[in-house]
């Protein structure tokens, strides 16, 4: 018997999900919904059905920038949420105390004020 290989691409999966129950595609609000305005990418559409969340046309090419987030006026609420978002996939570990932090945690610590060494201001 010879096992034969086949490829099989993977979908790309949407990093945006909406809640068909929540989200209503704000009909009320013209010319397209905040979210649709406010994606720099272009992967939203409005729905063809009024009443029913946006569609995610091109979901590999969502820079999680979370701008149809924060444009949503019922995201509190649960319309909108991203799956991956890129708040929570930055974190550091202070050396000398061993603490985890992340960007968007409730306490963060303070910003460094220590100056780089070069390289990043210019040379007077």
């Amino acid at each position: 018997m010879v096992e034969k290989k086949v490829y099989v691409p993977v979908p790309a999966q949407s990093i945006i999900i909406f809640d068909p129950n929540v989200c209503t595609g704000c009909p009320d609000v013209k010319p397209e919904p905040p979210c649709i305005r406010a994606c720099r990418m272009n992967m939203l559409i409005p729905n063809p059905e009024k009443g029913k969340p946006p569609i995610v046309i091109y979901p590999e090419d969502c820079c999680e920038c979370g701008c149809c987030v924060h444009a949503c006026p019922r995201a509190l609420q649960g319309a909108i949420k991203m799956i991956y978002p890129i708040d929570e996939r930055f974190r550091w570990k202070r050396k000398k105390t061993g603490e985890h932090f992340r960007i968007g945690m409730p306490n963060p610590p303070p910003p460094n004020p220590t100056p780089p060494i070069s390289g990043w201001y210019p040379e007077k």
